[in-house]
């Protein structure tokens, strides 16, 4: 049990991620992308690609990072990987979003979304083949952390829980402490409003879309770190991170944030009670509830 705890907290990290990026454009955009996890999807892939081309360019950057199996390569292929989904996002706001949203049909963007999610899902399995890859192919083997010797947790699994907090602490810092995080936040609770009040929509609008994408990123590359990347990344993620999105709230990032532990906690914890093919449907069950009990979810608003 304890250790399905600990591996519940860490997969809820990756989920947290990409909560929060989902949570921001379904407050200031109002439909449900169900494409959000294929970014996840882009970032993993973008990651591996510039991974290669830089251990390529400079062999040095191919060592490894202590006790990790992450490469100085991977960390600059990382970054690259962040902008890279975070245009994606945005191309695709352009390309059909965009178009759906000037029409005023709300529903029509959430049909676009799965359009999106099955043309990005087959576009990746058609370049980079359906099987799964990894990263890096030496073995980090998990170690002790406790009196327990069946508590075992890899160094990649702390470097990905350490890194999802400073991250979440950074976005916290911008979104509370500087005037790009007021206007985001004004626009998402009241565009016209914020309009009136000199705020941009149009370029508030387009950087939700790549900061989603960003985080998204570094979930995708985060949960490669961990685990294999394959195209059906997206599938897999969508609906646990739909389910920590609901489970926080709709628009809070903190509410996001909690919901992707919530989900990771449970969904592996469920494994120490239920056979693992019923795994898959915790989030489902937690969708549920939440809606039942409280249909905002734990930090969210009643919208008008």
């Amino acid at each position: 049990m304890i250790q399905n705890l600990a591996d519940g907290i860490l997969v809820g990290s990756v989920l947290s991620l990409g909560a929060i990026g989902l949570t921001l454009v379904m407050h200031m955009l109002r439909f449900a992308n169900f494409s959000h996890a294929e970014l996840l999807s882009i970032g993993a892939y973008a990651a591996l690609v510039f991974d290669g081309v830089f251990a390529a360019i400079l062999p040095p950057l191919a060592d490894r990072i202590g006790p990790l199996s992450m490469t100085w390569a991977l960390v600059l292929a990382l970054v690259v990987a962040v902008a890279v989904t975070g245009a994606s996002a945005l191309v695709i706001d352009r390309l059909v979003f965009r178009r759906v949203r000037a029409k005023g049909a709300e529903l029509s963007m959430v049909f676009a979304s799965f359009g999106v999610a099955m043309i990005v899902r087959n576009v990746t399995g058609l370049v980079f083949g359906l099987g799964t890859q990894l990263y890096s192919k030496d073995i980090v083997f998990a170690v002790v952390v406790s009196r327990d010797p069946m508590l075992l947790i890899k160094p990649d699994q702390v470097f990905v829980l350490v890194a999802t907090l400073l991250v979440m602490v950074a976005l916290h810092l911008v979104l509370s402490r500087t005037t790009l995080g007021f206007a985001l936040r004004a626009v998402a609770e009241n565009p016209v409003l914020a309009q009136v009040n000199g705020v941009n929509l149009a370029r508030m609008i387009a950087l939700v879309w790549v900061v989603g994408g960003g985080l998204a990123a570094i979930a995708g590359v985060f949960y490669g770190l961990t685990n294999q990347i394959s195209p059906m990344i997206g599938r897999d993620l969508v609906l646990p991170v739909f389910a920590a999105t609901i489970v926080g709230g709709i628009g809070s990032v903190y509410g996001a944030a909690l919901g992707g532990f919530i989900v990771g906690i449970a969904a592996n914890v469920a494994l120490a009670v239920l056979p693992s093919g019923y795994s898959p449907s915790v989030p489902f069950l937690i969708i549920l509830a939440v809606l039942l009990v409280r249909p905002n979810g734990l930090f969210g608003e009643a919208r008008a």
